[in-house]
């Protein structure tokens, strides 16, 4: 049997038509799989009116949405590609990933107008795109560019595509921020998405009549992937647009919420919010979290409120599963990110290659393997065969594994900061500061906070003859970076130490300034 991601709703609405699919919370829109595939059915034969042939790229710049739902299982159908792109990304990050990606449609809310006209209009450089899809939230006007999202919509067939891809075949890029300052796109395909399901669903206690409450960001694959699960599961997924504590409380009372994902940090808001103690949250079985280990108190908070926590392991490039901590192993092997997910192949090397054995207390790098791992980084040969060689994926990630299989990351090969679960990195930061004119050199370092886990710390050599300050470098980086990545931290200083040879000593930096933030 052949596989054709797209394919799995149009059998879900056939075998169960009249159940609730997903929901969405703010907009109070319900819709049945039925509803539903016929909906993805008009977005996919409007793109292929379009011109949108099979291996087209369709970039996406949505927030959640019945909209982002429909236009995956759509390019899917079709056997188009899609891109989804970090809709907290200013125009010039966007621009890279149009052109890198050579996407030939954007789908695109019109919260962000403001970075998608200019791109429109050849201010950022030739794209490829001759197709802007834009979705109305409000009444602003559709610009000469783009045609407005309803609108094409309703002027589609709801009859079944021509089904263009199967198996390896590509299903999506998803990019990665890069080390060397250039995001990579990891391609996956509509088997490895399969896989990606499958491991999913045998490793957790996912059922068909739960309901998925979906608040982080579609565009990562830790919220794509069970976007695309309910469907195959048959469950139901309620959206959540924006991401709101208060709202989240009552989304989750109302809608009878049984699962959900969210990084610790969030966990721990949610623990701080008033809602907390008049909110009904006994439907919630268990919430999936990653990008830090669980503290104790955290774990016991949640027990007493009879909600279970699921620690999971798992990069962009594994389109999500790598180890996980289950529930019942959580507080005795605290720090740990767990086994192995179901269909998930592990192994640890030293820095020869050699594989260092179970039980060991020599730490090593994580390598992945199985049939959901990613095909390749898009256009970046090179970055593909440092990171996949001879079928294992190389995570950058440094862990040990004790006698009974627990893997405990200990550190990263590769330079990056994990701040409130999103992932930055130094070189990205660095490169933006690199330009500013207030900055003769720079560099990166994360320290510890309370509230995000890390957050980065730009340390800075000013360039002669002027005088910045922690508002001013501030204000450059929100001009040229992604809200999330702007560093909150500033220290000047005379020089950066180096190696006799003009290597940067980050390892004296994190000396020199060891934390934690004061937030």
């Amino acid at each position: 049997m052949q596989t054709n991601i797209g394919l799995f709703l149009t059998k879900r609405a056939a075998i169960c038509p009249r159940r609730e699919a997903f929901v969405e919370f703010e907009r109070a829109r319900r819709f049945t799989f039925a509803e539903l595939n016929e909906r993805c059915n008009r977005v996919a034969n409007g793109l292929l009116a379009a011109g949108v042939q099979p291996g087209d790229r369709v970039a996406t710049l949505l927030k959640n949405s019945i909209e982002f739902v429909e236009t995956y299982f759509a390019v899917a159908k079709i056997g188009a590609v899609m891109v989804p792109v970090n809709w907290r990304l200013v125009a010039a990050e966007i621009a890279y990933i149009l052109t890198d990606s050579g996407a030939r449609a954007l789908v695109y809310d019109s919260d962000f107008d403001t970075a998608v006209t200019p791109l429109a209009r050849g201010e950022h450089g030739d794209n490829a795109v001759d197709l802007w899809l834009r979705r109305e939230n409000g009444d602003d006007g559709t610009p000469d560019f783009a045609t407005d999202y309803d609108t094409f919509l309703a002027a589609q067939d709801t009859a079944e595509p021509p089904v263009g891809a199967w198996d390896d075949d590509n299903l999506f890029i998803m990019y990665t921020s890069g080390t060397t300052g250039h995001p990579k796109g990891a391609v996956h395909s509509h088997e490895g998405m399969l896989w990606s399901q499958l491991t999913s669903m045998a490793t957790s206690d996912m059922r068909g009549d739960d309901r998925w409450l979906l608040a982080l960001p579609m565009f990562h694959v830790g919220c794509l992937n069970p976007t695309s699960l309910l469907v195959h599961r048959g469950a139901t997924g309620v959206i959540m647009r924006d991401l709101d504590v208060g709202a989240m409380f009552r989304c989750i009372e109302q809608e009878k919420v049984s699962i959900f994902m969210a990084v610790p940090a969030l966990m721990q808001f949610m623990l701080m919010a008033p809602e907390r103690e008049r909110t009904d949250l006994s439907s919630v079985r268990w919430i999936a979290t990653g990008a830090a280990p669980v503290p104790v108190s955290l774990l016991h908070d949640y027990e007493n409120l009879g909600i279970r926590i699921f620690q999971a392991y798992g990069l962009t490039e594994s389109c999500g599963p790598g180890t996980l901590l289950l529930h019942e192993d959580a507080e005795a092997r605290v720090g740990s990110c767990g086994k192995p997910q179901m269909h998930t192949e592990v192994k640890i090397v030293d820095g020869a290659g050699n594989t260092i054995p179970m039980g060991s207390d020599e730490p090593g790098e994580l390598l992945l393997a199985g049939r959901h791992i990613m095909k390749a980084y898009w256009n970046k040969p090179e970055a593909t065969a440092e990171t996949l060689r001879d079928g294992w994926l190389y995570t950058g990630d440094i862990c040990t594994w004790d006698a009974d299989g627990f893997i405990t990351i200990c550190d990263r090969k590769k330079d990056m900061i994990i701040s409130g679960g999103e992932n930055i990195y130094p070189a990205e930061l660095e490169n933006v500061l690199a330009a500013c004119p207030e900055v003769q050199e720079a560099a990166v370092i994360g320290v510890a906070s309370e509230k995000w886990g890390e957050t980065p710390l730009a340390i800075v050599v000013p360039a002669a003859g002027t005088r910045p300050t922690a508002a001013s470098l501030k204000a450059y980086c929100r001009e040229n970076l992604a809200g999330y990545k702007v560093p909150q931290l500033y220290e000047l200083v005379d020089a950066l130490p180096r190696n006799p040879s003009g290597k940067l000593l980050k390892p004296k930096l994190r000396e020199q300034f060891p934390g934690p933030a004061p937030f």
